[in-house]
């Protein structure tokens, strides 16, 4: 075993031991506070947690607003030596109930927002053999739950943690032990836990956090990405808490009204945002819907979850004066293992590798390939995940001893800069969060209107991918957009709705029956700029 290392204690207990208790951690919508009230709170729900039973590596599962109690949350999990799990807040509750039942945790901690969502997941949850048995929810009604599922309020859980008479110790971890466990449909699909160690938090600290961004304790940072984001809360929490410095949370969806305003009022000098932030951004401001002194303070942008096109990092620079370092990461290896550097950002690119991380770009033969030539990404470092939970199969495809393999295909510039030519399988990505066609499609030919659907990734005017589905119409029926794409926002999170469908008559295939989903990709693009023509006609 290792020495000692717990992450809570590196984010904030190192502060107080600095005598830098009065500087500010965060600020949320409910209140702001300091590192020494950060503590004092972390350890309020710590006890909390533990009045509640929760024991050393067992799994918390959070489905919570960017707030005080999801921040407090992850940090108090983590000093019990227990696994925070938080989770996205765009399911529905068939899917959260997946999560909650592969996780195996008996807590469910959630906002009052999603109550009706939680519920239900913890009820699918426990006919799938689910250990759920507790609920905590934010605000002071419960009663939504019902005696069946039975929910107390965080009010409460903190009243049972005093009742213990003082805050527990931090568990003795160390750099193995099992700290965050994030979700993601990666490489491969279907939803997996990346299983992350305490250890790979103060890596992406000190590598990506520090070496990359120089983040300092005099900043300010504000994500586009909320916390459930191996990007957020690397931006949100891991970063800033590690040297001194301060969060903004927000739990509301971050427009570009938003985000001006609070960036304005806060004097943030960190914005973290995504190819699907800026571009709105840009637009309002070139409208005149928001004034570009907002983002006056801003001393570095940064951007993640698939290319940032280079118009947006040029309109960044000259509209609002701000460097956008443009990188890739994953929720595999924590956060950002590529990234442009400051002052010598090649704009369209995923710059260089950052410290403490190796990549290399492989051919179908599985050896590296010559600069110029394309290729599959693969990434080496001290953040990579120790696997996926239960996913025995998975694991042996995805990390190759050192090595994760990514899915995406790259090409290594002279100038030695990294560029992003898109996935090398089937699985989407959009607006920076992974989509798994089959999920789609499920969902699809549900509908009673749908005989056969594939979904595919069509390019939108900005380069970014943008879900299309490619219907084959049951007999007597017709395809109807409007109607499936709500079909869609009915039963998957938002996000994975298709963005256009259009009717086709077959799915083009194979001899040996396989689809060609080139052929859709070429069909669906076609069509979809046929109807920006028209409309920008109009």
């Amino acid at each position: 075993m290792s020495e000692s290392f717990n992450a809570t204690d590196y984010l904030v207990g190192r502060r107080l031991a600095a005598g830098e208790g009065d500087r500010v951690a965060v600020r949320a919508p409910s209140r702001t506070l300091t590192y020494a009230e950060l503590d004092a709170e972390v350890g309020r729900v710590a006890a909390g947690l533990a009045a509640l039973g929760v024991q050393p590596e067992q799994r918390v599962v959070m489905c919570m607003v960017d707030e005080v109690e999801l921040f407090t949350g992850i940090l108090a999990t983590m000093r019990l030596g227990a696994v925070a799990v938080p989770v996205s807040t765009m399911l529905r509750g068939p899917e959260l109930s997946v999560l909650v039942a592969d996780s195996r945790s008996r807590l469910v901690l959630c906002s009052q927002t999603f109550a009706d969502v939680t519920r239900a997941a913890v009820l699918a949850a426990r006919e799938k053999g689910g250990d759920v048995g507790e609920v905590v929810v934010t605000g002071d009604d419960p009663s939504g739950f019902g005696p069946e599922v039975g929910a107390r309020t965080w009010a409460e859980m903190l009243a049972a943690g005093d009742a213990l008479g003082g805050t527990p110790p931090a568990y003795d971890t160390w750099d193995e032990s099992q700290a965050l466990w994030l979700y993601t449909s990666g490489t491969t699909g279907k939803p997996k836990a990346a299983m992350h160690r305490h250890a790979d938090i103060r890596t992406v600290c000190e590598t990506y956090g520090q070496q990359v961004l120089g983040i300092r304790p005099d900043d300010l940072c504000l994500s586009v990405a909320k916390l459930f984001f191996a990007y957020g809360i690397g931006n949100s929490m891991f970063f800033p808490l590690s040297v001194g410095a301060a969060a903004v949370l927000e739990p509301s969806r971050p427009t570009p009204a938003l985000l001006a305003e609070l960036a304005a009022r806060h004097r943030v000098t960190m914005f973290f945002g995504t190819p699907s932030s800026y571009g709105p951004l840009l637009a309002a401001a070139e409208s005149g819907q928001i004034d570009a002194v907002a983002f006056a303070t801003v001393r570095r942008g940064a951007s993640a979850g698939e290319a940032l096109p280079a118009r947006m990092v040029n309109g960044m620079r000259s509209v609002f004066g701000v460097e956008v370092l443009d990188g890739i990461g994953s929720t595999e290896a924590l956060h950002i293992y590529l990234s442009n550097r400051p002052g010598e950002v090649v704009p369209g690119t995923s710059g260089v590798p950052v410290p403490g991380y190796d990549v290399e770009i492989r051919g179908t033969d599985g050896r590296p390939v010559p600069d110029g030539e394309t290729g599959t990404l693969y990434v080496r470092g001290d953040s990579i995940c120790t696997g996926y939970w239960c996913r025995t199969a998975t694991n042996r495809l995805v990390f190759e001893g050192e090595w994760l393999r990514t899915g995406d295909t790259y090409i290594r510039n002279a100038d030695g800069t990294y560029t992003c030519l898109g996935r090398t399988d089937d699985v989407l990505k959009v607006g920076g969060i992974w989509v798994t066609p089959a999920e789609v499609e499920e969902r699809l030919v549900a509908h009673p209107s749908v005989a056969e659907v594939v979904v595919v990734a069509v390019s939108d005017d900005d380069g970014l991918d943008v879900p299309v589905a490619c219907v084959v119409p049951g007999e007597g029926h017709t395809v109807d957009p409007e109607a499936l794409v709500a079909w869609c926002r009915e039963g998957l999170a938002s996000f994975k709705r298709p963005r256009h469908v259009i009717a086709i008559d077959e799915v083009p295939r194979t001899a040996t029956g396989k689809v060609q989903r080139y052929r859709l990709r070429e069909l669906a693009a076609e069509r979809v700029g046929e109807g920006r023509a028209l409309q920008a006609a109009l």
